[in-house]
């Protein structure tokens, strides 16, 4: 059968975290109770006022196609979020909406990647960017950073990594998997490598914008250099921050004609993203703030108990993370002390002998880490805690 698969589709890996999630699903449906700690999801409810302004979407009849770059009235309320958030100006040409942040980043892609077009990813990374990057007959070029370095990558690795090739570089910040927050200073050092490479666009992540716990303002890349505003792509959306990852709108702001080809790809593929979600995602942006806020304070306090207490285990080297909900220890010494061979093993141990659910850090490319969510209940993370600590 596979004689018939495309040679780009067998190249792609599937979702490891998604892999996690079906396994502990399957276990649960043999009542074995699972402490889930892998999923990328907040545990927190959609806030009311975005559950009732979707079910009056609903009411009002707004159940058919909407334009393929998504509604005036979201296209609006995202422009603002930019112009109250991040000190940006866009017009509705240079903004659209997806289902989802992933598709915003597989839209880019599509749109821009040519075949052995190379496209720099600092790891640890997200699961999804390279296996998009190679469906786009890409060359994903990894750069390695790690707890020394927290998880950031630096000028100099940057300028060593751009060729000639060099198409796109990616970064995420907060990052999944690490929680790791760029400064200002350090976004300032990138843009003045990225300033003496016209050739190379970026995409900024912010997916995880408002999840975070530093007191410092919250920068991306274009928020510190305007200059690379031509290109640059801004991918968001409303999953993470209020709690909306079933509802599946991303968002995207660039250059007009980078987003007009990124709306052709939508175009061919999903087309609009859901009408309802699309409605409940204008009072998620326009209305009520004050949600956020709970939900960061919440996770503030897991992370804290989280990482202490790691660090209590033999052969942890769990560092404090600035945003997001992902704590990525180091594993190593763990890892040999128990007699394993890598991250994999040690996670299929966690899920099959102590029904604790994480996501190995090489699906992130980072081999002996393992990533924990504190995306879940304080019972569940001390549970998990408890249960390691027994190692």
């Amino acid at each position: 059968m596979s004689d018939f698969l495309s040679d780009r589709v067998q190249n792609v890996k599937p979702s490891a975290t998604l892999a996690v999630t079906a396994k502990a699903t399957e276990l649960k449906s043999q009542g074995i109770k699972i402490v889930p700690m892998g999923s990328g999801e907040p545990d927190f409810d959609t806030p009311l006022n975005i559950q009732q302004a979707g079910i009056q979407a609903i009411n009002d009849g707004l159940t058919r196609y909407t334009p393929v770059d998504g509604t005036t009235d979201l296209k609006n309320a995202i422009i603002e979020k930019f112009k109250r958030d991040n000190n940006l100006n866009y017009s509705l040409t240079e903004v659209m909406v997806s289902s989802g942040g992933k598709q915003v980043f597989y839209n880019l892609c599509q749109s821009v990647i040519n075949p052995g077009d190379e496209v720099i990813i600092p790891s640890p990374f997200w699961v999804s960017y390279p296996d998009m990057v190679l469906l786009a007959d890409g060359v994903p070029v990894i750069v390695e950073t790690g707890i020394e370095e927290n998880f950031k990558i630096s000028p100099e690795q940057l300028e060593n990594a751009i060729t000639d090739r060099t198409k796109l570089f990616v970064i995420n910040s907060p990052s999944n998997p690490t929680g790791a927050v760029y400064s200002k200073e350090e976004l300032v050092a990138l843009a003045k490598v990225l300033e003496r490479h016209p050739h190379v666009m970026v995409i900024t992540d912010d997916i995880y914008e408002h999840i975070r716990w530093n007191n410092d303002p919250y920068y991306n890349i274009l928020m510190v250099n305007s200059s690379l505003k031509d290109r640059t792509i801004v991918l968001n959306g409303v999953s993470k921050a209020y709690a909306m990852t079933g509802w599946r709108i991303g968002y995207a702001a660039g250059p007009e004609a980078i987003i007009k080809s990124m709306k052709k790809v939508q175009g061919q593929s999903t087309s609009n993203p859901c009408s309802i979600a699309q409605a409940a995602a204008v009072e998620a942006l326009n209305g009520d703030q004050s949600f956020i806020q709970m939900m960061v304070d919440e996770f503030k306090m897991r992370h804290d108990y989280l990482v202490e207490n790691l660090n209590k285990i033999d052969g942890v080297d769990c560092p404090t993370s600035d945003g997001a909900f992902y704590s990525f220890p180091k594993v190593e010494k763990l890892i040999q002390r128990l007699g394993l061979k890598n991250d994999i093993e040690f996670s299929t141990l966690c899920l099959e002998k102590l029904n604790i659910a994480l996501v190995p850090g090489s699906a992130f490319g980072a081999d002996g880490y393992v990533r924990f969510s504190f995306a879940t209940s304080m019972e569940n993370i001390q549970t998990a805690v408890q249960k390691l600590s027994e190692l």
